[in-house]
């Protein structure tokens, strides 16, 4: 007991067997101080609030290995002084957000978007009860009842429109809707026609006549025009070589398809004269005056030939490319979206069309977002302004249609973490084991 007593700092008057009778303190400066050893149980049970914390925040990590956008997050520690150079444990000073890339996941879904880089889609509505704007890296999209492209949760996915012209309006941000699109049909107005006319024919003895066009004529290529209803039109163009080097073309539509016209009756609606060199290039095409009224359409219609690039040498004349800028009216299909946000639409008349463009964001410290939830984030003075911009411009990453984001949670990492957490929080729950012992051992002193 004498051995024991000594180790703790205290005298004793008998040896060991006999009672103790009184003890006597080591001088002052070597006095046991119970308020020290309190303060090593308060500094270890700094140690288990600090590694408990921080296992929550692995295990919040794990728990979301398989969330689309997630972004993991770690506890930062820091040591806690007393006003003293002496420390008084240990607390978790801050959290931190981990924004690196995740694993892309193809998945076929056009609507689904991966950002490749940095940048937030913006989504608006109400989350908690708070309407507003919000930012995701969850790209997980669909189109709602009123044909908004929607987030699972019901908020609107922010783009740009477009103008009558079919371009990108860069200043009209707002819910993009692609459900239910149309497009109109739209009048041909320009024929592109890239023809070689056989050098070989001899000048026709006849002018053309619109009754006889194959009697009359060397060569003929037929084209679909739109009026403004959107009404195909079946047009054949008649080439007649008038002198060598010269050549006469005559436009012809059906009766039945122009106003006061004869059905079964061709009807001449524009036509034109076309000169090449002695190299076969051509040098002069002069169109003549153009009388297309469509029946029960938008009358006149302008009729623009162009037959750039066309032809005159020693070889049969052959049509080498035919384009009209007409269609039909159509329905929206399907869709695609390009790397830079621009939304294609795909009509059921053959034609694709831009119809929106995806926005972006980005923030000057994204550490500084107030995780809300639900793959959401808000904006915060900390985090600084939202910088909003379309994918592929300034700081913002591309988009990636038909994939998503996988979380960027490192399972190994935080199995080691968790290790090293699990140890602390052991080391700490020891320490107040062996400070509880020694403050009974004091205690003990005065029995």
């Amino acid at each position: 007991m004498t051995q024991a007593v000594e180790r703790m700092g205290i005298q004793s008057k008998r040896q060991v067997g006999e009672t103790i009778t009184h003890v006597t303190p080591y001088p002052h400066n070597h006095e046991i101080s119970i308020m020290s050893l309190m303060k090593s149980i308060r500094i270890g049970m700094s140690g288990l609030d600090a590694n408990s914390r921080a296992l929550g925040v692995v295990g919040d990590n794990i728990a979301n290995a398989n969330t689309a956008g997630f972004k993991s997050s770690r506890a930062n520690f820091a040591d806690v002084l007393a006003g003293t150079q002496l420390g008084s444990g240990v607390q978790v000073g801050s959290y931190q957000q981990d924004f690196s890339q995740g694993d892309l996941e193809m998945t076929g879904n056009a609507l689904d978007l991966a950002i490749s880089g940095p940048g937030f889609l913006m989504v608006k509505g109400e989350v908690g009860g708070q309407e507003g704007t919000f930012y995701t890296r969850a790209g997980q999209f669909m189109l709602n009842a009123d044909g908004y492209v929607t987030s699972p949760g019901g908020l609107r996915l922010q783009g740009y429109g477009v103008d009558d012209n079919g371009d990108v309006n860069m200043g009209a941000l707002g819910d993009l809707q692609l459900g239910n699109l149309r497009q109109p049909a739209k009048p041909t107005n320009n024929v592109g026609i890239d023809i070689n006319l056989s050098a070989t024919e001899e000048p026709m003895a006849a002018a053309f006549d619109p009754a006889n066009p194959t009697e009359t004529s060397h060569h003929s290529t037929s084209v679909t025009i739109y009026d403004s209803l959107g009404r195909p039109i079946d047009a054949d163009v008649y080439y007649t070589m008038t002198a060598p080097g010269e050549w006469s073309y005559n436009v012809l539509v059906d009766g039945e398809s122009i106003d006061g016209g004869t059905p079964g009756t061709a009807t001449e609606i524009t036509s034109g004269t076309l000169s090449f060199d002695t190299d076969g290039n051509l040098t002069t095409h002069t169109p003549g005056a153009t009388t297309f009224n469509p029946a029960n359409a938008t009358q006149p219609q302008d009729i623009i030939m162009d037959f750039e690039g066309s032809t005159q040498v020693a070889a049969d004349s052959s049509l080498r490319g035919l384009s009209q800028d007409g269609y039909a009216s159509g329905e929206l299909r399907d869709i695609e979206i390009n790397d830079k946000g621009e939304i294609i639409g795909i009509f059921s008349n053959g034609e694709n069309q831009t119809v929106g463009r995806v926005a972006m964001t980005d923030f000057q410290a994204p550490e500084g977002l107030d995780r809300l939830g639900g793959n959401l984030w808000g904006a915060t003075s900390a985090s600084g302004e939202a910088l909003v911009g379309a994918p592929g411009t300034g700081k913002m990453g591309g988009l990636v249609s038909g994939a998503v984001e996988g979380s960027n949670v490192d399972m190994s990492y935080e199995f080691v973490k968790m290790i090293a957490f699990q140890r602390g929080f052991q080391a700490s729950s020891k320490s107040i084991t062996t400070g509880d012992q020694l403050l009974n051992e004091v205690i003990n002193l005065k029995r």
